[in-house]
């Protein structure tokens, strides 16, 4: 694999980490905390981490999900982001999730331009 492949992949897991393995530090930590406030504040409001489920709208709300990256995965696992749609801030909380995960992945196509010498 390339070196701008294996800096996307770094890129997604971890927010900000494209960046930072291209030397551009200050954005990779503003990057990084962005978008884990945002994941942070998306689970505190009782957001939830969908799973793969039927139907188009089923299909992007777990690719805005999984877009995140390894925070995706760690609350899988550790059963995270199960919501309660009775909850005041459930609706809210799924667009925070959305928009980190979304976010994330513009952090990813902004790490490969630079990466490819697209953008400085």
């Amino acid at each position: 694999m390339s070196n701008v492949v294996l800096t996307c992949i770094a890129a997604w897991l971890v927010p900000g980490a494209g960046h930072l393995i291209l030397g551009r530090w200050r954005r990779a930590i503003l990057f990084f905390v962005g978008v884990i406030l945002l994941f942070a504040l998306g689970l505190y409001q009782q957001g939830v981490l969908f799973g793969l489920t039927p139907g188009l709208f089923g299909f992007l709300k777990f690719f805005a999900d999984i877009c995140i990256g390894a925070p995706y995965f760690l609350g899988r696992l550790l059963d995270w982001g199960t919501g309660d749609i009775r909850a005041y801030g459930y609706e809210y909380g799924n667009t925070f999730l959305y928009t980190a995960g979304l976010l994330n992945s513009l952090l990813v196509l902004d790490t490969f331009d630079i990466a490819r010498g697209r953008k400085q």
